[in-house]
């Protein structure tokens, strides 16, 4: 890297406003060249200091973090990696300034007041590292309005899926995810699992917010989750998730196996257990992110006979895990983000078709709650937990 990368940190904390700087500090090429207290102070240096990047606190007085951000981004046109609070207020309000335009988000450590954030240093730098490649001049995605509430029956039929549609994504994808799940029916056909490079503590938040907005059912994974038609299934963070197939319905399956390409989830250890579960009836899709996770996954739900489609490199806002895929051949098809959702609904269908080869449906089912089955309930028979 020919010049160090020019970072504004922003925080309303004084600890953090030194903490922040000496993580930084060990990177060679990357430059703190000034702090901020707030927003206002921020927008002030900004045109001084003409910073490449800004890390920005959402929790702050006078002009808070997302209104710093709104500016940040349409005014300045710069890029910003969101510093956020493990807590149900500090991920509500990290996904409302990804959906404003941050480039992606790092977690603060539990501890972070005690003075404790090296844990994050590797993170925040790679991150810093990539909003400076993407740029604030990137070319501009679909947009969504802000998420309205969905109106969704309060029986849902429990139908087995007809295919399995499992997901890897990364930076950029809580938006893009957001977009492509919105245009799916409420019968869609397939079970969805989604692999999403995220911490610990924000997937059921994260979750939550697309089930809001999307007229399929989206939930936070849990062991024993039964694989339905229409269900959309978000693997927890620091967790793995995989499938098992059963006599009495097809289950999804946590684990704490150790990371897999440097993440846990990873997209790579669903993608294989699909592709061994489900083989022609799988499908796999890779989506915008950092890195190569994922890829020899879908490799082997290609080889399996499954279908397999990578998102298209310019409509990503990190294209290197599909790129990935697509430099190894292992993606079928190359879809645009506004073309995903009706590449879904073609492979699978926009409505209730046959199930998966080898199952029956039990129509005694189709008046059925749709809800969690328990690890333990007799339904499914007894799943060790992941």
């Amino acid at each position: 890297m020919s010049e160090r990368i020019r970072v504004l940190v922003v925080d309303d904390s004084a600890l953090m406003r030194k903490l922040i700087p000496r993580i930084l500090a060990g990177d060679p090429n990357i430059e703190v060249i000034g702090t901020a207290m707030d927003g206002a102070f921020a927008l002030k240096k900004i045109a001084d200091l003409k910073p490449d990047v800004v890390t920005l606190d959402l929790e702050m007085p006078r002009m808070d973090g997302l209104e710093t951000l709104r500016m940040l981004t349409r005014r300045f046109h710069l890029p910003v990696i969101v510093c956020s609070t493990h807590s149900k207020q500090g991920a509500y309000c990290t996904f409302k300034a990804l959906a404003l335009g941050a480039i992606d988000f790092v977690a603060k450590p539990h501890d972070a007041a005690a003075g404790h954030i090296e844990a994050i240093a590797g993170e925040l730098i790679e991150k810093i590292k990539v909003a400076w490649r993407v740029g604030a001049h990137k070319q501009e995605l679909p947009v969504l309005p802000e998420p309205q509430p969905v109106r969704k029956t309060g029986v849902r039929a429990t139908l087995p899926p007809n295919r399995v549609v499992a997901i890897g994504i990364s930076t950029g994808g809580p938006n893009a995810l957001q977009y492509v799940l919105s245009q799916l029916p409420p019968d869609f056909p397939a079970c969805i699992l989604v692999v999403q490079h995220m911490p610990e503590g924000f997937t059921d938040m994260f979750a939550r917010r697309l089930d809001e907005c999307c007229a399929v059912d989206v939930q936070e994974a849990r062991s024993g989750d039964l694989l339905l038609a229409g269900r959309v299934l978000v693997c927890p963070g620091n967790r793995h998730l995989m499938v098992r197939r059963m006599p009495r319905g097809d289950v999804a399956i946590l684990s704490d196996a150790p990371p897999v390409n440097g993440h846990r989830p990873s997209a790579d250890v669903l993608f294989h257990s699909v592709a061994q579960e489900y083989g022609a009836a799988a499908v796999g899709v890779i989506m915008t992110g950092m890195g190569d996770d994922g890829a020899d996954g879908l490799g082997a739900i290609k080889a399996a006979g499954g279908h397999t489609a990578a998102q298209s490199e310019d409509s990503c806002v990190v294209s290197s895990m599909p790129r990935a895929a697509i430099l190894k051949g292992f993606a079928s098809k190359i879809v645009a983000l506004d073309k995903l959702g009706g590449h879904l609904i073609s492979q699978c269908g926009g409505g209730r078709s046959s199930p998966v080869a080898g199952e029956t449906i039990d129509k005694s089912n189709r008046t059925e709650k749709h809800e969690r089955t328990p690890v333990s309930s007799p339904r499914i028979g007894r799943v060790a937990p992941g």
